[in-house]
Parts: C-alpha cells; structure tokens; sequence
C-alpha cells in the first residue's frame, strides 16, 4: 500500500565531531579522586557497554561461521566480580551514567541477574542509580523477564532481522523466530519499556523485510531500528558498494508509511528518528543507525568493556587497554581509572571505515559487545 500524500525527502543529520584540543597529558583527577572519561575532540563517554560473553546460541550468517568460533576460555573472562568491580569504578570514578550488558548473547551468563542488581545499586556522579540495558537475540528471555525487571533492567533491545520463519531459519541457522517473537510479547509484559528491536538490512537477503517489520514493530508499540550492515562479521561478506543504506531504507519505508523526523533532539543516541504513521492510522517512531554512510562519530559517548577485560574507545577501532591482568595483579582503583581513562583520550575523530587504509577490527562482534 502506498501513502495518498507526498513524502518529502529527508536526510539523515550528520554529527561533528569538535576541534581538536593541544595535545596534553591526561586530564587530573579531581579533589574527590573522580576522572572523566574524555578524549582530545572534547567527547566524555558515559555510556558503557558491558560484554558479559562471546558465546551465542545463533548462528547470524552476518556474524560468525556455521560451527561458530573458537570461544573464549573461561579463565580468561572476567569474573561477576571483576565485572562487577570495573562497573563499580566506571559509574562511581569515572563518569558512567548508562549500562548496557551486550554478548555474544548475554542471557548465556547465568548470573545477569546479579550483575544487574549490583549495578543498580550504584550512584552516579547525578545521584541517581545507572540506568541499565540488555541487547539480546531474545532467546531463553521470556522465562527471565520478571527476574530481570525485579534486578533492575530498565529496557530491552531484541535483535531480528526478519519475521519470515524461512528467512529467519536461514539467516540464524535455527528455527527459532516464535521464541524471540514471544519474547517480545513477554518484555511488554514485565514493563521492559521502551522495547526496540534491532534489524541489520543487507542486500539480497533480506531487504524485501523492511516494510513488514516496520508494520510489525508499529502495530506492537515497539521501536525498529534498522542498522546498515558494517565490517564486522565474516570479512569476505561485507562490501561498501553492495551495501544497503540508509536512504534505500528510508525509500522502502516511505512506500508505506507517512514519515516525518522526530521532533527530540537526536543528542549521542545511535538512531536517528522518524515518527510515522501506518495506512490504517497507527502511529509510532521508527530509528535508522547509519553507521556506515551517516557515522555519528562526533557525538559518540560510548566506552566498551569485552568479556576478557579490554576496555576500547571504538566498536570499529583495534587499539584497547586490558584491565583484566591489573585486577588480577592487585591494582589499585587509581591504577584502573588511569589505564581506563588512557585509552579513551586515544580516541580517533572517526571510525575511518571509508578511509583507504581502514583495516576490520581484529576481533569479531561477538568478542567486542555491541
């Protein structure tokens, strides 16, 4: 069905990133032994995205191999309590104001639950307790949701990337899409608001998904996010020419939907928003994270922590500082935050996919977090 009125062409804003500062030391701590997390371009991450694992129960032909990938040794992952710990430092030293618990599949951590309760139960430099994410495949989350919730989870991102069971079955490698869509209907349920899902749009494969997944999401109060597929999986799949982008998305959409940019202001948030209306009149915000073709580099607040301690300023980027041998030395908070805060003052302005000279990250999404 095709929208009566005209849709106007709308681009997708395009984030700075800020003068560059003197090159200096590293910035003092302050009197009460805090230390931003900033960088030379005026950036302070606050975000932290936690990898409680590399292991995950799919098989996303975009992420990793068929028989999977040679997973992490436990005794090279961090503890719940060295996890906890980092956490403990990021929120309460370091500026940290948002969590979110990524994998792998982080539902395969058995003790979510209680990673999230304790970090729920930190301050940060506001007062407040962090606000808490999960980023899951959605399966195994509907037995979880009320413990979640009751940890202290405050929303939820279930990734699927079509509501074809075919496609799905091809894409993932196992028939599973009635569990993640009940996991949906499960999160709704226990109040896990707002709930988006996650959908990656790559050519041949599922692009013909845009349209129903977007009717999908809408008719379910739910917030799709389409994100253009970046270089990071399996490295003969991913082509910068053959991409879809964020314009085709939009192209699609708007053969269906009414759309017009979201009124909020964008701010570091990922998605850039639309808010639409369906045929029949349903309203709800639809999300494009443009990483590739529109990178938001300039208002990125993001640092990373892998399951094996590394802590890294870049989801695209090779450098990173391990923590995980200084807690295991007995190093001292201090020590920590000024390892932590070394690497994220190493931040380069961009992510450089487009540059000549850009190489793939070493490690695979699955070990980086996302």
């Amino acid at each position: 069905m095709t929208s009566s009125s005209p849709q106007p062409v709308v681009s997708l804003p395009l984030p700075t990133v800020g003068r560059a500062k003197p090159p200096a030391d590293l910035p003092a701590p302050a009197a009460d032994g805090t230390r931003a997390l900033v960088d030379r371009y005026g950036r302070q991450a606050r975000d932290l995205r936690v990898s409680l694992t590399d292991r995950c129960n799919l098989r996303c032909t975009y992420c990793m191999p068929a028989e999977g990938l040679e997973w992490m040794p436990t005794e090279q992952t961090l503890s719940d309590e060295e996890t906890i710990r980092l956490i403990r430092i990021g929120v309460g030293k370091l500026g940290i104001r948002q969590v979110r618990f990524t994998g792998g599949e982080p539902l395969l951590r058995k003790s979510l639950e209680k990673i999230i309760a304790a970090t729920k139960q930190l301050r940060t430099d506001q007062g407040r307790s962090p606000s808490t994410a999960l980023t899951t495949n959605g399966l195994g989350l509907e037995k979880r949701t009320g413990a979640l919730a009751a940890a202290g989870l405050d929303r939820i991102n279930i990734s699927l990337d079509t509501i074809d069971r075919e496609r799905y079955a091809a894409l993932t490698r196992r028939d599973r899409l009635d569990h993640v869509l009940q996991a949906i209907a499960a999160a709704d349920a226990a109040g896990l608001h707002p709930i988006k899902i996650n959908a990656v749009v790559m050519p041949g494969v599922n692009e013909e998904d845009i349209v129903p997944l977007a009717d999908y999401a809408v008719h379910h109060g739910a917030q799709l996010r389409f994100i253009e597929q970046m270089p990071l999986g399996p490295r003969e799949q991913w082509r910068r020419e053959d991409m879809v982008t964020a314009e085709d998305i939009l192209t699609r959409l708007r053969t269906h939907f009414s759309m017009e940019p979201a009124r909020e202001p964008r701010g570091s948030a990922p998605a850039a928003l639309w808010e639409v209306s369906a045929p029949d009149g349903t309203r709800g915000t639809l999300g494009i994270i443009a990483s590739v073709t529109h990178p938001f580099c300039g208002d990125c607040d993001r640092t990373r922590l892998t399951t094996d301690g590394a802590i890294r300023n870049c989801l695209f980027g090779n450098s990173e500082t391990p923590l995980r041998d200084l807690l295991r030395s007995g190093a001292s908070d201090e020590d920590i935050m000024e390892a932590w805060a070394g690497e994220m003052w190493t931040k380069k302005p961009g992510h450089g996919i487009d540059d000549e000279g850009f190489l793939q990250p070493d490690r695979p999404m699955s070990a980086i977090g996302g």
